[in-house]
């Protein structure tokens, strides 16, 4: 079907779609790689995806090409919203589009279960949209899988170990609620305009049941509070929150001396109960 709607350069020249960095667009272009992203996100058939700024189209037309039901695409650009119009004309009630902020969107109340999102996330927004994606309530959630571009240091810091720079806040949230993974690096050349850095493709995949008990809040609370003085040793970065770091500590059967990047995502529940515990 993609076959009968002009080339995507085309199309951004028509509707003067040049990308603006303060809405961290980067176009995808690439038929072979927006092929290649659609296909990682498994069996779509049956499926509604919900996409994150789909700029003007050249995912969506992907997706919709690999068998998706139905593809919930979210734009804040308006300058969008024409090109992708056509590609919802050529795909005849597969294609909802929502004008809107990402971040202020009711994405569960759209697409219906269990639907699986896609995205080359505006590189602005990506963390955010992730964080509040695994915050979701109720657990599991209304989404069956993340497949999502980030920026390659973004992704490391995903899928990133205890004991290394790159393991802190966003590694415990998504390992705690999710089975995260690197699948492939995307070149910066493959965008328009290129970035300044590689990208990669993630998927999380969600626990059926977190790896420990904690509430979402707590342990947000909790991380951030460890990882925003990553240098110090616990017993002086957890006072922030106001509690005793000692008995928190100990709860967690870490040391007073230990660091952030030491501890494990079960840890790290361990400590948010004691937290809420003393709430």
């Amino acid at each position: 079907m993609s076959g009968a709607l002009p080339p995507l350069r085309e199309v951004i020249a028509r509707h003067g779609l040049a990308a603006r960095k303060a809405l961290g667009q980067n176009f995808l272009l690439d038929l072979n790689l927006t092929g290649r992203i659609a296909r990682a996100a498994g069996a779509l058939e049956g499926h509604d995806v919900v996409e994150i700024g789909p700029g003007p189209g050249g995912l969506t037309r992907a997706l919709l090409d690999n068998g998706a039901r139905r593809v919930i695409a979210v734009e804040r650009d308006a300058r969008c919203i024409a090109a992708l119009e056509e590609v919802a004309a050529a795909y005849p009630g597969r294609l909802t589009i929502v004008e809107g902020d990402a971040l202020k969107t009711d994405m569960a109340a759209l697409a219906d279960r269990p639907a699986r999102i896609v995205a080359n996330l505006p590189y602005n927004i990506a963390t955010p949209l992730l964080v509040g994606w695994l915050q979701t309530a109720p657990w599991p959630p209304w989404f069956s899988s993340l497949t999502l571009m980030f920026q390659r240091e973004v992704a490391e810091r995903i899928v990133a170990a205890p004991g290394g720079k790159a393991y802190g806040r966003l590694a415990v949230l998504a390992q705690w609620r999710a089975r995260p993974r690197i699948l492939f690096d995307v070149d910066r050349r493959a965008f328009t305009p290129p970035p300044a850095v590689t990208s990669s493709v993630v998927e999380l995949v969600p626990r059926e049941t977190p790896l420990a008990v904690a509430d979402p809040q707590a342990l947000e609370t909790v991380v951030a509070a460890a990882f925003g003085q990553r240098r110090k040793m616990l017993r002086a970065s957890l006072k922030s929150l106001g509690r005793d770091p000692a008995a928190m500590i100990e709860a967690a059967g870490a040391l007073p001396t230990q660091r952030a990047e030491e501890l494990t995502v079960e840890q790290f529940c361990a400590l948010a109960r004691a937290y809420a515990a003393e709430r």
